[in-house]
Order: structure tokens, then sequence, then C-alpha cells
């Protein structure tokens, strides 16, 4: 960044730290992670290891989030500083440092304004995502496995870690089905973005005669709970059947007759879960899956009332078209809810989703 560029840029810093001021209530802060210092050195403390580790959890989670903003606020000064610095003299190397410190301040700025955008109860879980691809055979089976690559190098990216939960190898190539659990910090709050039906368009690869395809795919996405919910499931609604684990999980899959598929029959919901060594473990995870889709399915009904009720026209659910991936006749990638798009379809592929799930955060949050 050249310096009346970097001037620009923290007159626009200036409005967006005073918003963030405004949203955290950092006295309300200071005095809560007070009070958490107090319990924490209280004698007792440790007598209940379960609560003692959620109260060090809501804690670390404030003072995260409150060290940030005052660091952002510490390097605004700095890079005003290096300003005031060079417009008294030239020098090449602190030119330099101020560039490269703007655009490293410029990135950190964006990821805490991610963050600030995500308040739902859920938002900070580990999320469960599903990835189904569409009536086409081959076709949508390779789709639904470039599907799966995006979201795993997102995932690393980010340096979260991601467990294949359940995987379905296609007929030919691709995949059938998979089920990822994908654990960071925020996993859900950033991936709720990508839940819906994503389209393809490109030369098939598969097609002799180079014929242009479009392909369907349809990403479902839950929050991993582990705390107790209040669902009801009534056992005689329940389908379970046992299978034996395929596909290309490797080391992450057990290849005995251990997996398990539990059907909610009232709703059609389906949960599956080949990941873990015994069958009882599996069938423990596919019903805390099955439980958290059915709490989503009750939360977005309930959605759906309030929109009826405020006489909002909007679609709420996974299967509307979200978002349109062109590889031919032209590249761009274009989430049809923000009309946010991009020409690097390469990028987008590679994992690089950050500025679709921003704008669906920051479209989310002007609309409610």
């Amino acid at each position: 960044m050249e310096q009346s560029e970097v001037r620009n840029f923290l007159e626009a810093v200036e409005k967006k730290l005073v918003n963030f001021r405004g949203s955290l209530d950092l006295e309300g802060m200071e005095r809560d992670i007070a009070e958490y210092n107090e319990i924490m050195s209280e004698p007792g403390f440790w007598e209940n290891t379960e609560k003692a580790q959620e109260t060090i959890n809501k804690a670390n989670t404030i003072k995260e989030k409150y060290n940030q903003f005052k660091a952002l606020e510490t390097k605004k000064e700095d890079l005003e500083i290096m300003l005031e610095m060079l417009s008294e003299e030239h020098d090449e190397a602190l030119e330099k440092e101020l560039s490269d410190t703007a655009i490293q301040y410029e990135k950190e700025l964006d990821e805490f304004e991610l963050q600030m955008l995500l308040s739902d109860p859920y938002d900070k879980n580990n999320a469960l995502l599903e990835i189904h691809p569409g009536a086409g055979g081959t076709e949508s089976q390779d789709w639904g496995s470039m599907l799966y690559r995006m979201y795993t190098r997102w995932s690393e990216k980010r340096g979260f870690k991601v467990e294949i939960v359940d995987y379905q190898d296609g007929d030919e190539a691709g995949i059938k089905s998979v089920t990822l659990l994908i654990k960071g910090h925020n996993a859900y709050g950033y991936l709720k973005a990508e839940k819906g039906v994503h389209r393809l368009v490109r030369i098939s690869p598969f097609d002799s005669a180079g014929r242009r395809h479009t392909s369907f795919a349809s990403v479902d996405v839950v929050p991993e709970i582990n705390e107790d919910i209040d669902i009801e499931i009534n056992s005689d609604d329940l389908k379970v059947d046992t299978y034996r684990a395929s596909g290309a999980g490797g080391q992450h899959i057990n290849k005995t007759d251990s997996a398990v598929r539990i059907t909610h029959i009232p709703t059609g919901v389906v949960t599956a879960s080949q990941a873990q060594r015994s069958q009882l473990k599996n069938r423990e995870q596919a019903m805390s899956m099955l439980k958290a889709k059915l709490y989503q399915m009750q939360v977005e009904e309930k959605e759906k009332e309030m929109a009826a009720i405020r006489g909002e026209q909007k679609e709420i659910g996974w299967g509307s078209q979200i978002r349109s991936y062109v590889f031919h006749p032209y590249s761009m990638v274009k989430d049809h809810r923000t009309n946010y798009e991009t020409g690097n379809v390469n990028g987008v592929m590679d994992g690089d989703l950050d500025p679709f799930i921003h704008a669906y955060l920051s479209n989310s949050l002007k609309s409610n």
C-alpha cells in the first residue's frame, strides 16, 4: 500500500473500530473477565471438573475477543506512528514495513469482523456437513467429490480438523454421499452459509462428445450438539440398519459390519456413521446427529413462522439453489443470495470460501 492508501484505509478502520466498540460493550467484558477470574480463584473451583471447564471456556472466549480488539486498536496506533515518522523523513525500509503491516492488518480486521457476525447460540460449535449429489449419476457424483475436496481444503486453511463420519463411494467416480465432522471454533457459524444446493456448469470429462453438463449437489450443515437437547424421539419411529463400511476413507473408515444408518420415519431424516470401531459407538453418533438435525428443523420451522408473520418472502432450508459454479463457457462462481461473485474458480475450489461466507453473514445481519 502507498502512504495515501494507508491513510485512507486507517480512516475507514476508525469507523469500524467505533462500531466494534459499540457492539462489544468493553466495560461489560472487563467486568465479566474480573468476575470469572474471581470464580476461578475460589478454593473449591475444581470440585466439579465439568462445570469448572465450562467456566474456563466461557472466560477464555470473552478474553480472546477482548484481547483481539485491543490488539487491533494497538496495531492501528502503530500504523499511525509509522505514517507520522514517514511524513517527517523518507525511509524506504519503514515504508515497506508500513505497507506490509497494513496489508496484514486488513486481513486481521476482516477476520475479526467475520467473527463478530457470529452470535447465534451454536455458531461456536463444530459442524456436521453432508454432501449429497443430485440426479445425474457419475457426473453429479464427481461434483459431490469436488465439493468434498473444497470443504476439506477450506478447513485445512483454517486449521480445523476434518473427520469422516460416513462415506459412500460413487458408482464409477466421485461419491454417493459423505458426512464430515469439522472441528474448530465457530466451524458451524462459518459453514452454515454453505447450506443449500450447489450448481455446476462445465464440459463433462465423462462425455466423449465434450458437451456441457449441469450438475447439482445439496450441502446440509448442522451444529454438533454435545449437550442434551430437548428432542423427544420415539424408538418406534426409527428404522435402524447396519452395513459394511466402504469408501475412500482409508484408516479413518472402519471396514466391518459396524456401520449404522438411522432413518426417522415421520420426517424421512437419515443419519449414518461408520467412523467408529463399534456398532454401539456408531449408533450413538448417528443418534446424536439425528437429534441435531431434528432440532435444526424445529428452529427453521419457527423461522418460517416468524417470516410469515412479518410478511417476508424468503425461502429457508436446504432445498433452494444458493450458488452456481461455472467452468464453461466462462469462469465464475456466484452466490444467488448475496450476488457476491468471483472469476477465480480455481481459488474457490481450493477452499477460498471466506468472501462468500462473509457476504452471507453480513447479508443475514442486515436482514434481521
